[in-house]
């Protein structure tokens, strides 16, 4: 049964169609549907003229007119309507310096992977093959249309994409396109970093990441896009705790471990290790001491370099620091426990700690009794209201400064131990440990 979105983009070209212009679907679309999967969304390629195109639809946008691209805007959906053509040049390695009018056979064959080069009549019902996109996908091949080493020449992203296509369907890559791939790698260097952050993101939050990650290490890409997880290759780690091996061995697994990660969470467990090569030494067995606080460094700078958002650097950093805490859930305080527990950042943590003991030693203790904990303790409990403020100090006569810091941490510290629960019972703790005829304690 069509769904309305391949019905708004079917309607679209019939009604181009009915002007007298040829319009097919094109691209992933028609790889989406050759796989037997529902596509996401659907672009339209024409022989249409992108002033044609606006003159035959109400709603248009037109965002890459010199390219002859214009939005075609149905209600809450919207659909890129492409003309035709061919790539005149490519100087900065991206895009092209002009294009010209073309037939979908020319189209297709400046695209860059024959399973994307593939159009679909739906008026027809035909598919329209000029790459041998149809084949590669039965037999699960990533194969550049035509010459490898031109279609990396023209555009140094597809360096990266060619590595989330195969992984995302656990496909292979083709020797001659996988050969090009390597002697291309250093020309990543060319593509902006928030391109390049927006690609891996893509990688590392679909499907089979780990694979992902040992290919661009295997074509050469990795040491240019991600350094710092390269310099991971070969930093062996105590086997007791260990027995996968590496730490990028043990990265590759845990990035594999994850279900459906968010970025923040995809690139945690991506840079969770990140500090061990630097902060590694050997005395009874290998250590990696402070390699956290070490790794959120890093990783911090990984996220600013790759222009991801302050939002995601600043939970990606926040995770790693803690990433090490799981250890020690079992011995903390009430106080210290609780507090973790509701930290801002807890669930992803915790997620990429059942990764990182799946990806190594597979014991899970701390993350069931962390999870125990979550679902025996009430949210008031956790994140008890305040019995006594700042405000409520002063009004007492005491002196603002750090000491507020220290008697509102004292009276937090009992609540979540369980030793108060009234503001009286707050009262009394504060003229027992804090009298105001003492001098008021430093912080």
């Amino acid at each position: 049964m069509d769904t309305p979105l391949r019905q708004k983009a079917e309607r679209i070209v019939r009604r181009l169609a009915e002007a007298g212009h040829q319009a097919l679907f094109a691209g992933g679309c028609v790889r989406d549907m050759v796989r037997g999967e529902e596509p996401h969304d659907y672009d339209i390629a024409t022989d249409a003229s992108p002033e044609a195109v606006q003159a035959i639809f109400d709603h248009t946008v037109p965002v890459g007119a010199q390219f002859g691209v214009v939005v075609v805007v149905d209600g809450e959906d919207e659909f890129q309507v492409a003309r035709f053509r061919a790539d005149v040049g490519y100087s900065d390695g991206r895009r092209p310096d002009a294009v010209r009018p073309a037939d979908a056979r020319e189209d297709a064959l400046r695209r860059d992977f024959t399973i994307n080069g593939l159009f679909f009549d739906p008026l027809k019902g035909e598919i329209l093959d000029f790459v041998g996109g149809q084949q590669d996908i039965r037999d699960g091949i990533v194969r550049a249309i035509g010459d490898p080493d031109a279609r990396f020449a023209e555009d140094s992203l597809r360096l990266l994409r060619a590595v989330r296509f195969t992984a995302r369907y656990a496909y292979r890559l083709d020797a001659a396109t996988e050969a090009a791939l390597r002697r291309h790698a250093p020309e990543i260097r060319r593509v902006s970093a928030e391109r390049i952050g927006e690609e891996l993101t893509r990688i590392f939050t679909g499907p089979n990441r780990g694979i992902a990650l040992q290919l661009l290490h295997d074509t050469d890409l990795l040491r240019h896009v991600l350094p710092e997880v390269e310099d991971m290759v070969g930093v062996h780690q105590p086997p007791e705790f260990h027995p996968e091996g590496d730490v990028f061995t043990h990265t590759r697994l845990a990035l594999d471990a994850l279900e459906r990660p968010s970025a923040v969470l995809a690139f945690a467990t991506l840079l969770h290790d990140v500090g061990k090569p630097p902060t590694q030494y050997e005395s009874d067995r290998i250590r990696f001491d402070l390699h956290d606080k070490a790794g959120a460094h890093i990783a911090r700078a990984v996220c600013e370099r790759l222009r991801l958002s302050a939002e995601v650097a600043d939970a990606v950093a926040a995770i790693i620091l803690d990433h090490m805490r799981f250890m020690a859930v079992a011995r903390m305080r009430e106080s210290t426990l609780k507090r973790f527990l509701r930290s801002p950042h807890f669930a992803e943590g915790l997620e990429m700690h059942r990764a990182d003991c799946v990806a190594s030693h597979g014991s899970l203790d701390n993350y069931e009794f962390c999870r125990q904990k979550l679902a025996s303790l009430p949210e008031e409990v956790i994140r008890p209201p305040r019995l006594i403020t700042g405000h409520d100090l002063i009004a007492l006569g005491y002196v603002p400064g750090p000491i507020f810091t220290t008697i509102l941490t004292r009276v937090e510290d009992a609540q979540l131990e369980g030793e108060l629960a009234t503001r009286d019972e707050a009262m009394a703790l504060l003229q027992r440990e804090f009298p105001l005829t003492a001098p008021p304690r430093s912080a």
